[in-house]
């Protein structure tokens, strides 16, 4: 509530409606276009909220990486919740996992914001990435720091057998890959 007085936003309803459409969107990549038409609100007031919402510690942007490979998606964007909680009570979504239909962002989600709050208190320093071809082939979440990059596909069920794809280790062959499941998800934290 302060940090709408402070920053002056005058429209708390579409504020409200952009953090529902983010909220829904977890895990995807998002459009400040498409944000814009679902909320109808236009494309600058779109992305000052967001930047608001990323100063306020409330979301945070994943880019997409790319070394200029051919078929990579560069501009894209997902946005992150810091606290599932928030983003849970945004939808009004309580229930239990077994019972959610959407698992999968919902861990991915945890994973990414643990592992930035883990590395935040380590005093670790990383670049931070999805990736994503116009194929569709995805990796989760990507770090780069000057000695490396590290690559992790995140899987909630063990049920489907997760791989990373092979168009990434071709084009980057030094890249560490691992999946992470429920099983082994506290080595990645």
């Amino acid at each position: 509530k302060d940090l709408l007085l402070l920053e002056d936003v005058t429209r708390p309803i579409l504020f409200e409606k952009l953090l529902k459409a983010l909220a829904l969107q977890l895990g995807s990549e998002v459009s400040f276009n498409e944000l814009s038409r679902l909320t109808g609100a236009n494309h600058q007031t779109v992305e000052k909220y967001i930047t608001l919402l990323e100063k306020a510690f409330v979301i945070f942007r994943l880019p997409a990486f790319s070394r200029n490979v051919r078929n990579e998606i560069r501009k894209g964007k997902k946005f992150y919740f810091y606290d599932n909680g928030i983003r849970n009570a945004i939808i009004n979504n309580f229930q239990l996992p077994s019972q959610r239909t959407d698992m999968g962002p919902l861990w991915e989600n945890f994973l990414i914001s643990e592992r930035i709050k883990a590395l935040s208190h380590m005093g670790l320093n990383v670049d931070r990435y999805f990736w994503r071809t116009t194929q569709q082939q995805e990796i989760d979440y990507i770090e780069e720091s000057a000695q490396s990059l590290a690559a992790w596909e995140f899987k909630w069920s063990n049920e489907k057998k997760a791989r990373i794809p092979k168009t990434f280790t071709r084009a980057y062959p030094d890249a560490a890959c691992s999946v992470v499941n429920p099983d082994n998800f506290m080595d990645f934290l």
